[in-house]
């Protein structure tokens, strides 16, 4: 609590002659309620008239001066989107990173992960300057704040990693990193496994064999369980994981131990969070809290300030604390992620717990999933429809639907209301071949990276898409 209401206040002072400050009357803030009263909560798009300011060139808009880089990501509605990361918030981002792996040390006793290879499966590092400021993928500008310690240990090559085209670029590192001893392999899930089908194709060996002191696998940006039991097959043993949960608004959190759920809350960091309970999310006054007030089991959206210059932002994430002593939580899906085609708000915790137990119970494997509502049936009810890669398809798979439906019913009351009342039918899987999420990300441009697939969509944009690639 101590450090939230010191960073709330250090970053109140420090930006209150800015054109933000300004605006907003920070001089006069003093307490948390000050704060709520004239900073409200707002998305990218609201924030957008500063933020085209700080890209344009203008200095001391949202945060002193200019900021160090402009991390570039991909938008919804306006976009592409321009992230400042500044000479007071880059340490948030690599030294956090550093943090989880040096707690993850300190409890395994693995200390000799670092003598060997590590490997970064991430976005290029080159950078383009915009109005004087350095821009590219956060990715990209981590690459640039490695310090020297770790870079003679680094694969692949600066130029391999600069390659566009991700599939030659896969091909590149496959080849720059089968004589290695790799320790250390961090990435993206689908994106790590598609490296290792690429180096199994290549050898014939399983991952363990190719790289035989790979230690610790550290992973961020989607859930690792619908993608554990494929990886561990392929890489023929269970591999010990450290989860990061890094944005390019900033790194919230990650694993401190591997005894305990979710991922430690960075609350020392340079950022002040709050906390809106995401049932109330798009009211017009929505309850606002910080951290003291939250409670366990309760999904919310996540609300940050920070020495980015970044205020009452909206970064899109709902969470939930399973441990308030310390402060743990664990990611359960995007604000706008969700089916609520009918009321039923379907999140993308819900649909990933259902997936793992009912694949179980069919003895299914599961390589990449999305859900959308199927509202418009013909003469049928509406319906949930699953749109599903299998590495392995189940024996019976009316079995594996019907376990699917059972158990989202049971986690969801709304949508068990839904069915038990005839507004919905259970829902209906349709296998996609192997191969449709790796050919629909390339045909829209993202493979590879730190792009991913969304679980859920209240429309039928990405279903329609996927359906073409049957």
């Amino acid at each position: 609590m101590e450090c939230q209401e010191a960073i709330m206040q250090q970053i109140v002072v420090k930006a209150k002659h800015t054109a933000y400050g300004t605006d907003h009357d920070f001089a006069n803030i003093r307490t948390y309620e000050d704060f709520k009263s004239r900073v409200a909560i707002q998305d990218y798009e609201q924030l957008k008239p500063y933020f085209d300011r700080v890209v344009h060139g203008e200095a001391d808009v949202l945060w002193p001066g200019k900021p160090k880089y402009l991390a570039k990501t991909s938008g919804t509605t306006s976009g592409t989107k321009y992230i400042p990361i500044t000479k007071d918030s880059v340490g948030n981002h690599f030294y956090s990173a550093q943090t989880a792996m040096m707690l993850y040390i300190a409890e395994t006793g693995q200390y000799n992960i670092m003598d060997g290879q590590l490997i970064f499966l991430s976005g290029s590092p080159e950078l383009e300057k915009k109005a004087g400021v350095m821009v590219g993928r956060l990715s990209g500008i981590v690459n640039h704040e490695i310090p020297a310690y770790l870079k003679g240990n680094q694969v692949p090559s600066w130029q391999t990693n600069c390659m566009d085209d991700w599939e030659a670029k896969l091909d590149q590192i496959v080849e720059e990193t089968l004589n290695k001893d790799l320790t250390l392999i961090s990435g993206i899930p689908p994106w790590v496994q598609m490296y290792f089908d690429r180096l199994q194709a290549r050898t014939g060996k399983p991952i363990k064999d190719i790289f035989p002191n790979f230690k610790v696998f550290v992973y961020g940006g989607v859930n690792y369980e619908p993608y554990r039991a494929k990886l561990e097959q392929g890489i023929g043993k269970s591999v010990p994981s450290v989860e990061t949960y890094p944005a390019s608004e900033g790194f919230i959190a990650y694993q401190d131990t591997q005894t305990e759920p979710g991922l430690l809350l960075n609350v020392n960091s340079g950022i002040f969070f709050e906390f809106v309970p995401a049932n109330e999310y798009f009211n017009d006054n929505p309850t606002r809290l910080s951290l003291k007030d939250v409670q366990m089991g309760v999904n919310y959206a996540l609300i940050m300030s920070s020495n980015a210059g970044l205020w009452g932002y909206s970064i899109g994430d709902t969470v939930k604390f399973v441990s308030t002593s310390p402060y743990r939580l664990v990611v359960t899906g995007r604000i706008k992620h969700y089916i609520s085609a009918f009321g039923e708000h379907v999140i993308g915790e819900e649909v990933e717990q259902a997936m793992t137990a009912a694949a179980q119970a069919a003895g299914a494997k599961i390589t990449e999933y999305t859900v959308a509502p199927m509202v418009d049936a013909g003469n049928e009810l509406p319906y949930h429809e699953w749109l599903v890669e299998f590495e392995q398809e189940p024996t019976d798979m009316q079995y594996l639907t019907q376990q699917l439906d059972n158990q989202m019913q049971a986690l969801n009351v709304y949508y068990k209301d839904l069915i038990t009342g005839s507004v919905l039918q259970p829902l209906k899987i349709t296998p996609l071949r192997k191969g449709a999420f790796i050919d629909y990300m390339k045909s829209q441009g993202k493979l590879g990276g730190q792009n991913k697939v969304p679980r859920l969509s209240n429309d039928r944009v990405l279903a329609e898409g996927l359906k073409i690639q049957i």
